[in-house]
């Protein structure tokens, strides 16, 4: 495993998607076990969804761990993505401003609910259009970092995000 930067503090790797970010219920397999095979200090800061590829950090002991848990909660740290989603994108820019709950019976599906949600906001631009596809790839941040924000917000505006099994992208 190649880190893309690695020092005394910090260590951050290219998470495939496919992989989980830390292990799951029956599947041991994930990025943080290969993390902590190589480097014995890491510790777990955020994850993404196993169908997310993207950059992963880890922090390096106990103190490291607190201090960018910290960054993380105090929102100095700014997460972005990119998607491709169905449909064409009218607006270049704009904002999904939608509140999210877990979706009990379904879990662990989230869904828009505007009676006991959280407050979740999604800011987005258009990167690209494809007219002929009939899809957008959008630059995404998620503001709130609910769990399946993006993937809720996106389905809910009728632009799901392609090849997303748990919302119904084509």
């Amino acid at each position: 495993m190649t880190p893309l930067h690695l020092d005394a503090h910090l260590i951050a790797v290219d998470k495939p998607a496919g992989l989980l970010a830390v292990p799951g219920r029956t599947e041991p397999d994930c990025l943080a076990a290969r993390v902590q095979a190589v480097w014995a200090d890491a510790r777990v800061v955020h994850r993404l969804d196993m169908a997310t590829s993207g950059l992963m950090l880890f922090a390096r002991g106990a103190a490291a761990q607190r201090r960018l848990g910290d960054a993380f909660a105090a929102r100095l740290v700014h997460k972005g993505y990119v998607a491709i989603v169905g449909g064409l994108v009218d607006a270049d820019v704009g904002e999904i401003d939608l509140p999210l709950a877990a979706d009990w019976p379904r879990r662990p599906l989230q869904r828009v609910d505007h009676e006991r949600g959280r407050p979740s906001l999604t800011r987005w631009r258009v990167l690209a259009r494809d007219a002929t596809g009939g899809r957008t790839r959008l630059r995404l941040e998620p503001v709130s970092g609910r769990s399946h924000q993006l993937r809720v917000h996106l389905q809910a505006i009728r632009h799901p995000i392609v090849g997303d099994t748990l919302y119904g992208g084509a």
